[in-house]
């Protein structure tokens, strides 16, 4: 049976019009991060920050960027390397900028925004395992630390509902899963806070964030209270 000119033409159009839509999608999740103006910002800034040599570094997004960690830990070998908005390839296209630090320890923590942008999980888990073998390939330590929930009425304002982020929170759930699995496999230390963090209907306690998915004061006492035990560990 021969498939008509025009309908051959039709169905071959569609193809590479799909084939093009792909690798425009596969594109922009390639530079997606470099949109962030914050990116630009604040790795502007790390290249003219004075410190040279940190023994803990705290890589991840607007939750680590919250607060001051010399400070909330009551150390001076400990620095923040975060990005509000940032997603993994973010940190993997900016890890240089841990590494040069030398430092000992690296806590890890990233993820949130990548499932808010749909990536799927699979992809966010190989990220962060490069993230992961590349500190381990300078002889760093890395800590993984759960991604941790929205709040129920998180983004009301703007669209968010619990039902959607009751199923962004079950995506975290998949990534942490495979975080622990990973961890446990290859002798990693891994903070589970976001169990430390949650509801019993698996969101984040609403006392201990004042937006529905940033951490309040409390909030940060709880996770630097799982930071100072594997910090403990390694005698630092």
């Amino acid at each position: 049976m021969r498939i008509p000119y025009k309908i051959l033409c039709l169905i071959l159009i569609t193809y590479f019009s799909y084939i093009n839509y792909l690798y425009s999608q596969q594109k922009n999740d390639t530079v997606r991060y470099k949109a962030n103006p914050n990116y630009t910002l604040q790795t502007a800034m790390f290249d003219i920050y004075k410190t040279k040599q940190a023994d803990i570094v705290m890589l991840g997004n607007s939750l680590t960027a919250g607060t001051n960690w010399s400070e909330l830990l009551g150390r001076t070998n400990v620095v923040a390397r975060a990005i509000p908005g940032d997603i993994l390839p973010g940190f993997i296209a900016r890890l240089d900028y841990v590494i040069k630090l030398k430092p000992k320890i690296v806590f890890i923590m990233g993820g949130l925004n990548d499932i808010y942008n749909w990536t799927p999980v699979e992809e966010i888990f190989n990220n962060y395992v490069k993230i992961v073998s590349t500190l381990k390939s300078r002889g760093i330590i890395p800590v993984i630390q759960s991604t941790t929930y929205a709040a129920k009425d998180y983004a009301k304002d703007w669209g968010g509902t619990p039902e959607v982020n009751g199923s962004r929170n079950r995506e975290i759930d998949k990534l942490n899963k495979l975080l622990f699995e990973y961890a446990r496999k290859n002798n990693l230390d891994f903070i589970d806070i976001t169990s430390k963090l949650a509801t019993s209907d698996k969101f984040l306690r609403p006392e201990l964030t004042w937006d529905g998915i940033h951490l309040n004061a409390e909030g940060y006492k709880l996770w630097a209270e799982e930071v100072e035990k594997v910090l403990s560990k390694y005698k630092l």
